[in-house]
């Protein structure tokens, strides 16, 4: 179901960015109603334009029929959230979400592979960790940047689902606390722009939990474009990564994001285990 799943909203999404003729500075579409294009409940389609309605980088909103798809279209603006995100290190880089249904694909497969927690490194406005949560997952949404946090805080009070977002420096977070079982680690950072450091910084942290590693996964966020970066292109840009902390790839996913709507390319999520 997810492979079709995903196949229509790339379409949608290619559709979309090649005929939109508006001029805010991100935009979004989601589908108006459960179809068999997209097949997802009601209750979790209603719940999905909810964050949107309730998250206030979005200004703008309308419908639009999409190639045979009759979506709501939204229109948004986080340049006040990025210009605030870009003072922290590195390793942190500044606020640039995936889109909304490809944060509802990203938690659905990790649901799917049996992950029952979702710890979301870079969490910006929460959208991963709110998906998890409206599939039932129990969810940890980590970011550095306090407005940011004060964003999701406000998206957790008017939608009435608590991600439990938390302000802290990833780098030093203690993870113990979190008391996890089966987890799934989305790593918010592209590979070879501060990525690779928080990524080695949490395997680190996974492997001085005691088993944890035998029952965790990581999901990274790639890229296919050579110009960010410098080395192995394969698995979006971190291969040399896998390869070096012994992880497994067991999927991979490409879905559309802010940061690719101008692109005929989506944004390659890649699933991993360790060996």
């Amino acid at each position: 179901m997810l492979d079709e799943f995903v196949k229509n909203l790339v379409h949608v999404k290619q559709s979309f960015a090649k005929n939109y003729s508006g001029h805010a500075h991100i935009q979004e579409v989601i589908p108006s109603s459960v179809s068999e294009k997209f097949q997802l409940t009601s209750l979790q389609l209603n719940q999905l334009h909810n964050f949107a309605l309730k998250n206030p980088i979005y200004i703008n909103h309308y419908e639009e029929n999409i190639d045979g798809t009759l979506c709501m279209v939204y229109e948004g603006d986080i340049n006040e959230y990025w210009l605030n995100s870009i003072k922290h290190g590195s390793s942190c880089q500044p606020f640039y979400p995936t889109w909304i249904m490809s944060a509802f694909v990203l938690t659905s497969i990790s649901k799917e592979l049996g992950y029952t927690e979702l710890v979301d490194i870079g969490s910006g406005d929460g959208r991963i960790s709110f998906c998890g949560t409206i599939l039932g997952q129990t969810t940890h949404s980590i970011e550095i940047d306090d407005v940011l946090i004060g964003l999701q805080n406000t998206i957790c009070k008017h939608t009435n689902q608590n991600f439990n977002p938390t302000c802290a420096d990833a780098l030093e977070f203690d993870y113990s606390q979190l008391k996890l079982n089966k987890p799934v680690f989305f790593i918010g950072g592209l590979p070879q722009m501060g990525g690779d450091v928080l990524a080695t910084s949490i395997i680190e942290k996974i492997n001085s939990i005691s088993d944890l590693k035998n029952s965790t996964c990581i999901v990274f966020a790639g890229t296919h474009t050579k110009r960010q970066l410098s080395g192995n292109l394969e698995n979006g840009g971190w291969s040399s990564l896998i390869e070096k902390h012994n992880l497994k790839v067991i999927d991979t996913v490409s879905l559309p994001t802010i940061w690719t709507f101008d692109q005929t390319i989506e944004t390659p999520y890649i699933y991993t285990e360790f060996s």
